[in-house]
Protein backbone atom coordinates (compact mmCIF):
# COMPACT_ATOMS: atom_id res chain seq x y z
CA UNK A 1 0.00 0.00 0.00
CA UNK A 2 1.07 3.71 -0.70
CA UNK A 3 -0.54 5.07 1.77
CA UNK A 4 -0.33 4.56 5.52
CA UNK A 5 -3.30 6.03 7.77
CA UNK A 6 -4.98 9.35 6.59
CA UNK A 7 -2.41 11.29 5.69
CA UNK A 8 1.29 9.78 5.20
CA UNK A 9 2.14 8.49 1.54
CA UNK A 10 5.03 5.14 1.99
CA UNK A 11 6.94 5.49 -1.49
CA UNK A 12 6.48 1.92 -2.38
CA UNK A 13 9.55 1.64 -5.33
CA UNK A 14 13.06 3.24 -4.54
CA UNK A 15 12.89 7.03 -4.77
CA UNK A 16 16.58 8.91 -4.02
CA UNK A 17 18.04 12.15 -4.06
CA UNK A 18 20.76 12.03 -6.11
CA UNK A 19 21.91 15.77 -5.68
CA UNK A 20 20.97 19.19 -4.28
CA UNK A 21 21.94 22.44 -4.92
CA UNK A 22 21.77 25.77 -2.86
CA UNK A 23 22.34 29.53 -3.31
CA UNK A 24 22.51 31.76 -0.48
CA UNK A 25 22.95 35.42 0.55
CA UNK A 26 25.49 37.35 2.97
CA UNK A 27 24.24 36.95 6.44
CA UNK A 28 23.22 32.81 5.59
CA UNK A 29 26.77 32.65 4.21
CA UNK A 30 28.35 34.16 7.55
CA UNK A 31 26.28 31.89 9.75
CA UNK A 32 27.00 28.51 10.88
CA UNK A 33 26.07 26.47 8.34
CA UNK A 34 27.68 28.80 5.56
CA UNK A 35 30.14 26.44 4.78
CA UNK A 36 27.75 23.62 3.12
CA UNK A 37 25.97 26.42 0.80
CA UNK A 38 27.24 25.77 -3.20
CA UNK A 39 26.92 29.38 -4.15
CA UNK A 40 27.07 32.11 -1.65
CA UNK A 41 26.70 36.39 -2.21
CA UNK A 42 27.82 39.27 -0.87
CA UNK A 43 25.22 41.24 -0.87
CA UNK A 44 21.52 40.85 -1.07
CA UNK A 45 21.32 42.33 -4.81
CA UNK A 46 22.86 39.62 -6.10
CA UNK A 47 24.47 41.20 -8.66
CA UNK A 48 21.51 41.95 -10.25
CA UNK A 49 19.37 45.50 -10.75
CA UNK A 50 16.42 44.71 -8.19
CA UNK A 51 15.70 42.06 -5.50
CA UNK A 52 13.09 40.15 -7.27
CA UNK A 53 15.77 39.32 -10.18
CA UNK A 54 18.26 38.46 -7.07
CA UNK A 55 15.84 36.07 -6.09
CA UNK A 56 15.11 34.38 -9.65
CA UNK A 57 18.57 34.17 -9.83
CA UNK A 58 19.14 32.27 -6.61
CA UNK A 59 16.50 29.78 -7.76
CA UNK A 60 18.05 29.58 -10.87
CA UNK A 61 21.71 29.32 -9.15
CA UNK A 62 20.77 26.42 -7.18
CA UNK A 63 19.06 24.07 -10.28
CA UNK A 64 23.00 24.83 -12.13
CA UNK A 65 24.28 23.78 -9.39
CA UNK A 66 22.52 20.43 -8.48
CA UNK A 67 22.06 19.22 -12.09
CA UNK A 68 26.22 20.09 -12.76
CA UNK A 69 27.06 18.01 -9.73
CA UNK A 70 25.40 15.24 -12.04
CA UNK A 71 26.56 16.61 -15.24
CA UNK A 72 23.26 17.10 -16.40
CA UNK A 73 20.81 19.67 -18.52
CA UNK A 74 17.71 20.90 -18.32
CA UNK A 75 16.35 18.59 -21.24
CA UNK A 76 17.37 15.39 -18.86
CA UNK A 77 14.73 16.12 -16.41
CA UNK A 78 11.10 15.42 -16.78
CA UNK A 79 9.58 17.72 -14.46
CA UNK A 80 9.85 21.31 -12.38
CA UNK A 81 7.91 21.52 -9.50
CA UNK A 82 8.48 24.75 -7.75
CA UNK A 83 7.79 27.82 -5.51
CA UNK A 84 8.40 30.82 -3.45
CA UNK A 85 6.62 33.44 -1.44
CA UNK A 86 5.90 36.12 -4.32
CA UNK A 87 2.69 37.21 -5.49
CA UNK A 88 1.35 34.73 -8.18
CA UNK A 89 5.00 32.86 -7.22
CA UNK A 90 6.89 35.13 -10.07
CA UNK A 91 10.36 33.53 -8.85
CA UNK A 92 9.40 30.34 -10.16
CA UNK A 93 6.85 31.06 -12.85
CA UNK A 94 9.92 32.93 -14.52
CA UNK A 95 12.57 30.29 -13.79
CA UNK A 96 10.44 27.89 -15.41
CA UNK A 97 9.74 30.01 -18.36
CA UNK A 98 13.72 30.40 -19.02
CA UNK A 99 14.29 26.51 -19.05
CA UNK A 100 11.00 25.25 -20.80
CA UNK A 101 10.90 21.77 -18.22
CA UNK A 102 7.39 20.75 -18.12
CA UNK A 103 5.61 22.92 -14.67
CA UNK A 104 4.07 22.23 -11.46
CA UNK A 105 3.86 25.35 -9.61
CA UNK A 106 3.42 25.06 -5.99
CA UNK A 107 2.49 26.84 -2.94
CA UNK A 108 2.97 25.59 0.43
CA UNK A 109 4.13 29.40 2.10
CA UNK A 110 7.68 28.36 4.17
CA UNK A 111 6.41 24.39 4.01
CA UNK A 112 6.56 24.60 -0.45
CA UNK A 113 10.35 23.07 -0.07
CA UNK A 114 8.83 19.87 1.64
CA UNK A 115 5.18 19.77 -0.58
CA UNK A 116 7.60 19.88 -3.67
CA UNK A 117 10.11 17.25 -2.65
CA UNK A 118 6.87 15.04 -1.48
CA UNK A 119 5.27 15.79 -4.50
CA UNK A 120 7.91 14.86 -7.03
CA UNK A 121 8.85 11.71 -5.01
CA UNK A 122 5.28 10.63 -5.39
CA UNK A 123 5.44 11.02 -9.31
CA UNK A 124 8.74 9.45 -9.26
CA UNK A 125 7.36 6.39 -7.52
CA UNK A 126 4.53 6.22 -9.27
CA UNK A 127 6.24 6.13 -12.45
CA UNK A 128 5.10 9.66 -14.52
CA UNK A 129 8.61 10.87 -14.40
CA UNK A 130 11.79 9.27 -14.47
CA UNK A 131 13.84 12.94 -13.14
CA UNK A 132 12.43 15.57 -11.16
CA UNK A 133 13.67 18.75 -9.77
CA UNK A 134 12.44 20.62 -6.32
CA UNK A 135 13.02 23.83 -5.46
CA UNK A 136 11.93 26.53 -3.59
CA UNK A 137 13.09 30.28 -2.57
CA UNK A 138 12.56 33.12 -1.06
CA UNK A 139 14.72 36.58 -0.12
CA UNK A 140 14.47 38.71 3.06
CA UNK A 141 13.77 42.41 0.89
CA UNK A 142 11.30 40.94 -1.24
CA UNK A 143 9.72 38.69 1.61
CA UNK A 144 9.43 41.58 4.23
CA UNK A 145 8.64 44.03 1.70
CA UNK A 146 5.58 42.13 0.43
CA UNK A 147 3.86 40.95 4.07
CA UNK A 148 5.47 43.01 6.24
CA UNK A 149 7.41 46.81 5.93
CA UNK A 150 10.00 47.68 3.45
CA UNK A 151 13.17 47.22 5.04
CA UNK A 152 14.16 50.25 3.45
CA UNK A 153 11.09 51.40 6.45
CA UNK A 154 13.63 50.43 9.10
CA UNK A 155 10.29 49.90 10.99
CA UNK A 156 11.15 48.29 14.22
CA UNK A 157 10.53 44.51 14.95
CA UNK A 158 9.17 42.51 18.36
CA UNK A 159 11.46 39.74 19.55
CA UNK A 160 8.93 37.63 18.06
CA UNK A 161 9.68 38.78 14.43
CA UNK A 162 12.12 35.93 12.35
CA UNK A 163 14.16 37.10 9.69
CA UNK A 164 13.42 36.02 6.07
CA UNK A 165 16.21 34.03 4.90
CA UNK A 166 17.74 35.12 1.17
CA UNK A 167 18.46 32.33 -0.50
CA UNK A 168 16.95 28.83 -2.58
CA UNK A 169 17.55 24.90 -2.39
CA UNK A 170 16.98 22.04 -5.30
CA UNK A 171 16.99 18.64 -4.84
CA UNK A 172 16.88 16.25 -8.03
CA UNK A 173 14.79 12.90 -7.55
CA UNK A 174 14.68 10.18 -9.30
CA UNK A 175 14.94 5.94 -8.96
CA UNK A 176 18.45 6.25 -9.52
CA UNK A 177 20.40 4.78 -6.42
CA UNK A 178 22.41 7.09 -4.06
CA UNK A 179 23.53 7.42 -0.60
CA UNK A 180 19.67 9.71 0.36
CA UNK A 181 16.83 7.43 0.28
CA UNK A 182 13.19 8.85 0.06
CA UNK A 183 10.70 6.52 2.24
CA UNK A 184 7.66 8.73 3.42
CA UNK A 185 5.72 11.84 3.29
CA UNK A 186 2.80 12.97 5.23
CA UNK A 187 1.02 15.49 4.21
CA UNK A 188 -0.55 18.30 6.55
CA UNK A 189 -3.70 19.91 7.04
CA UNK A 190 -4.60 23.82 7.46
CA UNK A 191 -4.58 24.75 11.45
CA UNK A 192 -5.61 27.98 12.34
CA UNK A 193 -5.65 28.92 16.26
CA UNK A 194 -6.48 32.14 15.94
CA UNK A 195 -3.31 34.20 15.71
CA UNK A 196 -2.99 37.47 13.84
CA UNK A 197 0.30 38.62 14.41
CA UNK A 198 2.48 38.57 11.14
CA UNK A 199 5.20 39.21 13.44
CA UNK A 200 5.04 35.72 15.46
CA UNK A 201 5.00 33.33 12.87
CA UNK A 202 6.47 30.62 15.25
CA UNK A 203 3.51 30.81 17.25
CA UNK A 204 0.96 30.43 14.37
CA UNK A 205 2.69 27.61 12.93
CA UNK A 206 4.04 25.62 15.70
CA UNK A 207 0.14 23.79 15.68
CA UNK A 208 0.27 22.60 12.01
CA UNK A 209 3.90 21.43 13.13
CA UNK A 210 2.69 19.67 16.13
CA UNK A 211 -0.50 18.55 13.74
CA UNK A 212 1.74 16.55 11.06
CA UNK A 213 4.36 15.09 13.44
CA UNK A 214 1.34 13.31 15.37
CA UNK A 215 -0.38 12.13 12.27
CA UNK A 216 2.82 10.86 11.32
CA UNK A 217 3.60 9.09 14.13
CA UNK A 218 0.02 7.61 14.25
CA UNK A 219 -0.23 6.74 10.40
CA UNK A 220 3.03 4.77 10.30
CA UNK A 221 2.88 3.57 14.57
CA UNK A 222 6.28 4.80 15.23
CA UNK A 223 7.54 6.94 18.18
CA UNK A 224 9.89 10.13 18.13
CA UNK A 225 12.85 7.86 18.82
CA UNK A 226 12.62 5.95 15.29
CA UNK A 227 14.49 9.21 13.90
CA UNK A 228 17.89 10.38 14.53
CA UNK A 229 16.41 13.93 13.62
CA UNK A 230 12.97 15.88 13.25
CA UNK A 231 13.84 19.01 12.06
CA UNK A 232 10.85 21.99 11.31
CA UNK A 233 10.97 24.68 8.80
CA UNK A 234 10.55 28.10 10.21
CA UNK A 235 9.52 27.55 13.95
CA UNK A 236 12.97 29.04 15.43
CA UNK A 237 12.90 30.54 18.79
CA UNK A 238 9.22 31.27 19.49
CA UNK A 239 7.44 28.17 18.12
CA UNK A 240 9.61 25.56 18.81
CA UNK A 241 9.34 25.39 22.61
CA UNK A 242 5.37 25.34 21.57
CA UNK A 243 5.79 22.33 18.98
CA UNK A 244 7.73 20.39 21.81
CA UNK A 245 5.21 21.02 24.49
CA UNK A 246 2.16 20.33 22.05
CA UNK A 247 3.49 17.23 21.20
CA UNK A 248 4.29 16.34 24.70
CA UNK A 249 0.74 17.15 25.64
CA UNK A 250 -0.09 14.63 23.17
CA UNK A 251 2.36 11.70 24.45
CA UNK A 252 4.80 12.63 22.21
CA UNK A 253 8.68 13.59 23.73
CA UNK A 254 10.74 15.40 21.14
CA UNK A 255 12.94 17.00 23.46
CA UNK A 256 15.78 15.24 22.22
CA UNK A 257 15.90 14.98 18.87
CA UNK A 258 14.08 17.85 17.59
CA UNK A 259 15.97 20.85 15.73
CA UNK A 260 14.70 24.23 13.44
CA UNK A 261 16.26 25.12 10.43
CA UNK A 262 15.22 28.93 11.57
CA UNK A 263 17.69 28.37 14.45
CA UNK A 264 20.36 26.33 12.62
CA UNK A 265 20.97 28.85 9.71
CA UNK A 266 22.27 31.67 11.81
CA UNK A 267 24.41 32.51 14.99
CA UNK A 268 22.69 33.96 17.89
CA UNK A 269 24.51 37.57 17.48
CA UNK A 270 23.18 37.98 13.74
CA UNK A 271 19.95 40.23 15.04
CA UNK A 272 17.28 38.12 13.17
CA UNK A 273 15.43 38.70 16.38
CA UNK A 274 13.43 35.04 16.82
CA UNK A 275 15.93 33.28 13.67
CA UNK A 276 14.94 32.02 10.64
CA UNK A 277 12.14 31.78 8.26
CA UNK A 278 10.77 31.77 4.52
CA UNK A 279 10.72 28.81 1.79
CA UNK A 280 14.11 29.08 1.33
CA UNK A 281 14.96 28.13 5.32
CA UNK A 282 14.25 24.58 4.92
CA UNK A 283 15.44 24.38 1.27
CA UNK A 284 18.96 25.28 2.31
CA UNK A 285 19.52 23.91 4.97
CA UNK A 286 18.13 20.27 3.87
CA UNK A 287 19.50 20.31 0.91
CA UNK A 288 23.15 21.33 2.06
CA UNK A 289 24.03 21.14 5.60
CA UNK A 290 21.36 18.05 6.26
CA UNK A 291 22.22 15.89 3.29
CA UNK A 292 25.45 16.16 3.94
CA UNK A 293 24.66 14.54 7.36
CA UNK A 294 22.72 11.61 5.40
CA UNK A 295 25.63 11.40 2.75
CA UNK A 296 28.24 10.78 5.71
CA UNK A 297 26.40 8.54 7.53
CA UNK A 298 26.41 10.89 10.86
CA UNK A 299 22.34 10.95 10.57
CA UNK A 300 20.56 7.58 9.45
CA UNK A 301 17.16 8.79 9.43
CA UNK A 302 15.20 12.44 9.82
CA UNK A 303 12.05 13.91 9.27
CA UNK A 304 11.85 17.16 7.67
CA UNK A 305 9.17 18.94 8.27
CA UNK A 306 8.45 22.30 7.01
CA UNK A 307 5.74 24.52 7.73
CA UNK A 308 3.80 27.75 6.24
CA UNK A 309 1.86 30.61 7.44
CA UNK A 310 -0.66 30.75 4.28
CA UNK A 311 -1.47 34.51 4.79
CA UNK A 312 -1.05 37.54 2.67
CA UNK A 313 -1.50 41.42 3.00
CA UNK A 314 -5.22 41.76 1.93
CA UNK A 315 -6.23 38.91 4.57
CA UNK A 316 -3.95 40.56 7.58
CA UNK A 317 -5.23 44.18 6.89
CA UNK A 318 -8.89 42.32 7.26
CA UNK A 319 -7.76 41.25 10.68
CA UNK A 320 -7.95 37.73 9.31
CA UNK A 321 -6.26 34.92 11.84
CA UNK A 322 -3.50 33.33 10.09
CA UNK A 323 -4.37 29.38 8.65
CA UNK A 324 -0.69 27.14 8.67
CA UNK A 325 0.55 23.61 7.03
CA UNK A 326 3.47 21.82 7.55
CA UNK A 327 4.42 19.25 5.24
CA UNK A 328 6.98 16.37 6.00
CA UNK A 329 9.34 14.26 4.21
CA UNK A 330 11.70 11.34 5.70
CA UNK A 331 15.04 11.01 4.20
CA UNK A 332 17.20 8.11 5.23
CA UNK A 333 21.62 6.98 4.63
CA UNK A 334 21.84 4.45 2.36
CA UNK A 335 24.86 2.26 2.68
CA UNK A 336 26.72 0.80 0.10
CA UNK A 337 26.41 -1.86 -1.67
Amino acid sequence: MRKAGKQTWVYENLVYINAAGTAVGPKEADGPLGSTFDITHKDLHCEEANWELAERKLMRESIDSCLGKMNLSYEDVDLFLAGDLLNQNVTANFVARDHQIPFLCMFGACSTSMETLATGAALVDAGFANRIIASASSHNATAERQFRYPTEYGGQKPDTATATITGAGSALVSRQKSPVRLTSATVGRVMDYGIKNPFDMGSAMAPAAADTIQKHFEDLQISPDHYDLIVTGDLSGVGSPILKQLLKDEGYDVSENHNDCGLMVYRPNQNVFAGGSGCGCSAVVTYGHLLNELKSGNLKRIFVVATGALLSPTMTQQKESIPTIAHGVVMEHVEEG
